[in-house]
């Protein structure tokens, strides 16, 4: 039997039910976007890589408060979300020519959400390539780009929508 070893992920397999905080409001409180991998602050949301990826390049949109459902945000933070999503596949799909995208919401555990307290939206970049054997048959994912390369690469695009 072949093994390939990704020791980085032990992290998250052991604090994956861990009720420990959120991981968005922790970012958020860090101080250190670039170390937090928060690539973008808008008005009522913000864009964070997610460090355990399905795709390279797969980030999350998510509202500054603290909530579990959509109807829990106003109409504003709804709106600001969605316009933050579509410039995030506009600035993924211009930057690492992506050919098409997953994009969704989790809303609750029994949904497979693994921070069901702090609702976001997943855009996962997707190519024609990007499903192989090793997905397939091995069941594990091979991610072609760091995720501080990846960081690097978007991070100029999105500051620019501040300008």
């Amino acid at each position: 039997m072949e093994r390939l070893w990704s020791p980085w992920r032990m992290q998250y397999v052991t604090t994956a039910d861990g009720d420990e905080g959120c991981i968005f409001c922790d970012h958020l409180a860090s101080g250190d976007d670039v170390d937090a991998h928060v690539l973008f602050r808008s008005e009522h949301c913000f864009v964070l890589l997610n460090a355990y990826p399905y795709n390279t390049g797969h980030l999350m949109v998510a509202p500054f408060r603290h909530v579990a459902e959509l109807d829990a945000l106003s109409p504003e933070e709804r709106t600001d979300i969605m316009e933050t999503t579509n410039s995030a596949i506009s600035i993924i799909r211009r930057t690492m020519d992506a050919h098409g995208f997953n994009v969704g919401l989790n809303l609750g555990r029994a949904a497979g959400a693994g921070i069901p307290g702090h609702c976001h939206v997943h855009v996962v970049p997707r190519w024609g390539g990007d499903t192989n054997f090793m997905t397939t048959v091995g069941d594990t994912k091979v991610l072609p780009e760091l995720i501080r390369d990846t960081d690097q690469k978007l991070r100029p695009h999105f500051a620019a929508l501040s300008e």
